[in-house]
């Protein structure tokens, strides 16, 4: 009895191993893909759609990196918000258009109120995708 036993369960995990593919990557694409004629890996990023959001994936619990990844683009690591102090060029100041980083939170300065506060777009604003008036003290400005 045994011995059918081993043997069916041998020819279980033969047919199971050979339905699977042999190259993970290749079955289950990431955001980095490898090249075929390359052996270094090489970023490829979701094209934007047609209302110009990019494809980012399921949202995560903290969602504000997310969020900008779907306006600019960017691969998983941009999730986390103060990753994104690290992308693009650095600005010596705030200004529309650029990226404002705070080590918790990240967001898009759209303009500025007549009392000279900086009107900022975020994700995870409240929960919510919210565009208001903020402070950008000990934040960091990057153009993307």
């Amino acid at each position: 009895m045994r011995a059918v036993h081993a043997c069916l369960l041998t020819l279980t995990v033969v047919f199971l191993s050979s339905a699977l593919p042999l190259t993970p990557a290749a079955a289950f694409p990431g955001p980095f893909a490898k090249a075929a004629s390359s052996t270094k890996a090489t970023k490829t990023l979701v094209k934007p759609d047609s209302a110009g959001r990019h494809s980012a994936g399921p949202r995560p619990s903290r969602w504000c990196g997310w969020y900008m990844r779907t306006q600019l683009g960017g691969g998983p690591e941009y999730n986390l918000a103060r990753n994104w102090a690290k992308r693009g060029r650095p600005l010596n100041g705030p200004r529309v258009g650029a990226v404002v980083v705070w080590s918790h939170h990240v967001g898009l300065i759209t303009g500025k109120t007549k009392d000279g506060h900086w009107i900022v777009r975020s994700g995870n604003d409240g929960g919510r995708v919210r565009e208001r008036p903020r402070s950008v003290a000990g934040a960091v400005f990057r153009k993307v």
